[in-house]
């Protein structure tokens, strides 16, 4: 078992973590012996010594631990994971149920109870995410939980606490049966390959599955839709199916060529009737401002940050940029579909970047629909700074 360390918070941090606030953050705790193994696990005390959580540490962004139980007879071992995973999958029944949707989110870190852990279905294979040495180091107690409480087809791995969170590159094969890929899973619906064994990524972000949804349903029909970091075109095959007249996904990397040829194959979509470009984002709309194309709609779901040899772009500073190139190629009374998944800054901070960049167009604008994670993604409702997407459906009005 992971032995236990005393950690004394500060006094100006005790309520908020006595009221359910999950992340230790550096600055909460008075100095401690940082050499100590990650995956120790944190006996959180006030400055009196008496008891409040007790949690595990472990370096994620400006977190050095999640809290995992307030009470203090609780003992995190596998009944505890056991516990977690089933409460958790319970509240997913719905999504098991459901023939026309078979990937999702099951477990989903600190709104699941268990912070830096997240766990996906694929039809039947399960990904496990580690975001920190510390969460990993319950790996095999998490595996063994995980197959108690559910039939698994076989299990996949990320870890993603290499430098500055990345994924750190691997086989990412864990047992069961091995995956024949691309595996076609589906979306409401419609088809998406996806790959669990490629680095980092699966082909598709499930956390967009709503917006892909009112992509198709309220605001593709006859439309020409332009899908910036397109990715493997997820968003595009929703437009597609969704009766647009043609679509455009642009992406810069030289892989989202075949993989979005391979998005609309395993639909029946004819890729070659749709558009596909490998290129930066920020050239193709010069392109078309220079050729005076106008699309009806345009998706923009932009990384957190991304540096070219040419350009730094991070949306805390350059969304408003980003949606003012936007304006400037969509048509009249068109649809831009703004998303960030970055979550330094709330909806209500997004929102200003959005204004900002209309008023400086002179233009008016209405925000017709808005999002946030799907139901899946289960989040702490006092603390929306974990429900990290924001997408607001933008309508212009002339």
């Amino acid at each position: 078992m992971n032995h236990v360390v005393e950690l004394k918070l500060k006094p100006n941090f005790v309520a908020e973590i006595s009221n359910g606030y999950p992340l230790i953050l550096k600055e909460a705790a008075e100095p401690f012996d940082e050499t100590i193994e990650e995956g120790t696990l944190l006996k959180i005390v006030r400055p009196n010594h008496k008891y409040i959580a007790t949690g595990y540490f472990g370096k994620q962004n400006k977190g050095i631990g999640w809290i995992l139980t307030h009470n203090i007879d609780e003992e995190i071992n596998e009944s505890f994971f056991e516990g977690k995973f089933d409460q958790a999958f319970k509240k997913r029944n719905a999504f098991y149920l459901d023939t026309e949707t078979t990937a999702f989110r099951i477990f989903n870190g600190e709104g699941d109870g268990i912070g830096g852990l997240t766990i996906d279905y694929f039809d039947g294979f399960y990904m496990v995410s580690f975001y920190s040495k510390g969460i990993y180091s319950f790996r095999n107690t998490i595996f063994t939980a995980l197959k108690k409480v559910v039939d698994v087809r076989g299990i996949y791995e990320k870890k993603r606490f290499d430098t500055n969170g990345q994924y750190v590159d691997q086989d990412d094969y864990v047992e069961g049966e091995v995956g024949q890929f691309p595996l076609i899973i589906k979306e409401n619906g419609m088809n998406y390959a996806v790959n669990l064994n490629d680095g980092a990524m699966t082909g598709i972000f499930l956390d967009q599955r709503n917006v892909r949804k009112a992509l198709r349903e309220r605001f593709s029909e006859g439309k020409t839709v332009l899908n910036t970091f397109s990715y493997t075109g997820a968003f595009s095959v929703a437009a597609a199916l969704g009766g647009a007249y043609e679509t455009t996904s642009v992406d810069l990397a030289k892989r989202s060529l075949p993989l979005t040829i391979e998005q609309f194959s395993v639909n029946g979509i004819d890729y070659e009737q749709q558009q596909i470009k490998v290129m930066n984002v920020f050239d193709y709309f010069s392109y078309a401002a220079r050729h005076e194309l106008k699309f009806d709609v345009v998706v923009l779901d932009p990384p957190s940050f991304a540096r070219t040899k040419k350009m730094t772009f991070s949306t805390s500073k350059d969304y408003p940029k980003l949606i003012g190139e936007a304006i400037d190629i969509t048509a009249p009374k068109g649809i831009i579909i703004a998303s960030t998944n970055n979550a330094s800054f709330n909806m209500k901070k997004f929102k200003t970047f959005i204004d900002k960049a209309f008023k400086e167009k002179n233009l008016r604008y209405k925000i017709v629909e808005q999002h946030q994670l799907s139901e899946d993604f289960v989040t702490l409702e006092n603390y929306p700074e974990f429900n990290y997407l924001k997408v607001c459906i933008i309508q212009l009005l002339k």
